[in-house]
């Protein structure tokens, strides 16, 4: 018997250390978890100087690079966007899930629309998060009950040779031109995730 007890004292125990391990879920505006596979609207958390994110160009090129809207006449929402847990088993998005983020719209330029890391501005040495190119793996992390949330990126070093200490960073904006860019590298921007 005491055996049996002491066996489920050590199931109780691996599951409450699972659930840990896991972090709080991530919540939308109206306190429900950000769940796989709907559609959300990234907005600023605390500022109104932009809207949503959205698919911005960058010197005349095709809309490949993810920024805000602009503040003026039209919609500011922004594109829904979804999100999908590394994991085939997550449903619900944590602050420790790594996940892959794509727009839920269509670009005239690329097919595929999930977020990727593309190339680092020579001035400010932030590294642009861009559309159509290798997917990146994101993270959500909060910097104050109850939000506002921030997007983090540290690219894998599961090829030998060891990589040595790998670039991570957050996700903060840049304006170049009238243009804010999302990127990696700068001060944290906080967002907030609305369901579309």
């Amino acid at each position: 018997m005491l055996g049996l007890i002491k066996g489920l004292s050590f199931i109780c125990l691996l599951m409450a250390v699972s659930c840990l391990a896991q972090g709080p879920p991530v919540l939308d505006t109206d306190g429900n978890p950000v769940t796989r596979g709907v559609e959300y609207y990234v907005d600023p958390a605390v500022t109104d100087v932009a809207g949503g994110l959205t698919l911005v160009t960058r010197n005349g090129s095709c809309p490949s690079y993810v920024g805000q809207v602009p503040i003026g006449s039209g919609n500011v929402q922004g594109l829904p966007v979804i999100f999908t847990p590394r994991d085939s088993g997550e449903t619900v998005i944590t602050e420790n899930t790594q996940f892959t983020v794509a727009f839920s719209a269509a670009s005239i330029c690329v097919s595929d629309t999930t977020w990727g890391i593309g190339e680092e501005d020579p001035e400010t040495t932030r590294r642009l998060i861009v559309i159509g190119d290798e997917p990146a793996i994101f993270s959500i992390s909060r910097n104050q009950a109850p939000g506002p949330y921030t997007f983090g990126y540290c690219p894998e070093c599961n090829t030998p040779p060891p990589c040595g200490r790998p670039r991570c960073g957050i996700a903060g904006i840049l304006e170049q031109n009238g243009t804010r860019f999302l990127t990696i590298d700068g001060p944290a921007f906080p967002f907030s995730f609305r369901r579309a």
